[in-house]
């Protein structure tokens, strides 16, 4: 056959042997699967906090997934009438109502996400989201992305998911705006004379965001303000973290 010429379309020539990765000259599938274990998994984040949020988005970056975020029950629901991912982790302590709510709703409902988990850094926390009907569970802090793919592996066997050794995949460093952000919430919910059902969420929020962020002195704060006396000491507890982050992300 002439050299420029055409094989005839009963002889067209054989088709390259396809990689073992996602794509021609990818790592091999198995190498892949470990460093994006949560390839194409899709999560709805139901939290309060900016700073927890902004965290786990990293994490579930670096593991391959894609994370929207719903600050309360309200626009959790809106996110669910347009979309439907495949995992809702549902924050128990919410601005607008408590979170097992909305478990109860998502798992009786006709459009039920695959996975449904409840997340608090509560004691109680677990057997309440449990109780409601979540697929699992996962304590706060979420520490690291290895804790993270332990909790939705058995629930995504399909993915075959290879989770980083225990303690790797730390939890990426805190972000100072999003920790800021969370502080003036905080204070803006704590003016006046703020009822006790308030006073006892923005206290369980506080605790949340300081053990993300590891300052024992603002969990010591919130935890005595619970409920009742030592509102003033945490009021001053946000003021001076509100004035420290406020420098640290000034340009300049």
């Amino acid at each position: 056959m002439p050299q420029n010429q055409s094989p005839p379309p009963d002889r067209a020539p054989p088709k390259p042997a396809l990689s073992s990765g996602p794509y021609p000259g990818a790592m091999p599938l198995q190498d892949w699967a470990r460093e994006l274990p949560l390839q194409g998994v899709t999560i709805l984040a139901v939290e309060d906090s900016r700073f927890a949020c902004e965290a786990l988005r990293l994490m579930a970056r670096r593991a391959g997934a894609r994370l929207r975020r719903a600050e309360n029950m309200g626009a959790a629901r809106a996110h669910l009438r347009v979309y439907r991912p495949d995992v809702v982790l549902v924050d128990l302590g919410l601005p607008d109502g408590r979170g097992e709510v909305l478990i109860r709703e998502l798992v009786t409902s006709g459009r039920k996400p695959t996975v449904v988990m409840g997340t608090s850094g509560s004691p109680e926390g677990r057997s309440t989201a449990l109780a409601a009907g979540a697929d699992g569970f996962i304590d706060k802090p979420l520490e690291n992305l290895a804790q993270l793919c332990r909790a939705l592996r058995p629930h995504l066997p399909e993915l075959d998911i290879h989770p980083p050794p225990i303690g790797g995949g730390s939890m990426p460093s805190p972000d100072p705006l999003a920790f800021q952000d969370d502080l003036a919430f905080a204070a803006r919910q704590l003016q006046g004379e703020p009822g006790p059902e308030r006073q006892r969420y923005i206290s369980a929020f506080l605790g949340g965001i300081a053990a993300h962020a590891h300052d024992a002195d603002l969990a010591e704060a919130a935890d005595k303000a619970r409920d009742g006396p030592g509102l003033d000491a945490l009021r001053s507890a946000i003021a001076a973290r509100l004035n420290r982050t406020t420098a640290f992300v000034k340009p300049g």
